[in-house]
């Protein structure tokens, strides 16, 4: 993602890649940009693909610098989401963090978010590569968190018993998450709705990180207006 994201800045005529920051892959070169291991001197907004083990030292040195931040790393849950927040501060710079760039990764969301009141009970499925640094995705996490303050329920009684420990998932604001990790898959998530004769299923498939790049760029134009200091989703920017 790293690499794509600065490839993709690099060929927008209205950006310039000032620089690239990453430890492990020093020297190496991207879109004409030498990588550094000693961070980044210059930059108006750092786009944070990382893991989520270094994001939050990695967010304090940018706060120092005076740069904006696009964070695309996962594993920001409410706890770390506040912990941000006091971090962070008062803005500018600004902070937007981004559960999932794909428009249509955010607009599934969206739609759980609607349908979630209206249905007795929920469950999500996310499915994601093996090489993926942490279960559930944030974008799992943030659909269920989003789903819950909607007003979503789960009016049900489950009779089954759980024979293998973790069968039944995770519990994420109330809402079970199960989280599958193949080889073979990208980024796919099914939330699955049910009442009492019905169920609705809401999907949206990955199957290129190039779908990511639109988001991206939307958040990168984007973030030195936003109002909040630290902001959450594209869901703002694009007006839903």
């Amino acid at each position: 993602m790293g690499r794509l994201v600065a490839e993709t800045v690099a060929a927008a005529g209205d950006l310039e890649l000032a620089g690239c920051f990453d430890p492990g892959h020093a020297g190496e070169e991207i879109a004409g940009v030498e990588v550094s291991a000693d961070g980044i001197s210059s930059s108006d907004v750092v786009v944070e693909f990382t893991t989520p083990d270094v994001v939050m030292d990695n967010l304090r040195e940018w706060r120092s610098c005076g740069f904006h931040a696009v964070v695309g790393t996962s594993g920001f849950d409410d706890a770390r989401l506040s912990a941000l927040r006091t971090q962070w501060g008062a803005g500018p710079p600004n902070c937007l963090v981004v559960p999932n760039f794909s428009i249509g990764a955010v607009l599934m969301m969206r739609f759980a978010e609607l349908a979630a009141p209206h249905f007795s009970a929920s469950e999500i499925v996310e499915l994601h590569h093996d090489r993926k640094a942490d279960a559930p995705s944030g974008t799992a996490l943030a659909t269920a968190a989003r789903m819950s303050a909607a007003g979503g329920r789960q009016e049900r009684t489950v009779d089954s018993e759980e024979l293998v420990a973790g069968a039944r998932g995770a519990h994420a604001g109330g809402v079970p998450v199960h989280a599958v990790r193949l080889p073979g898959l990208l980024a796919h998530q099914e939330v699955m709705l049910g009442s009492p004769g019905e169920t609705l299923t809401i999907r949206h498939d990955t199957s290129d990180r190039v779908a990511f790049m639109p988001g991206v760029l939307l958040a990168i134009r984007s973030v030195a207006v936003l109002s909040d200091p630290v902001a959450v989703g594209l869901d703002g920017l694009l007006g839903i």
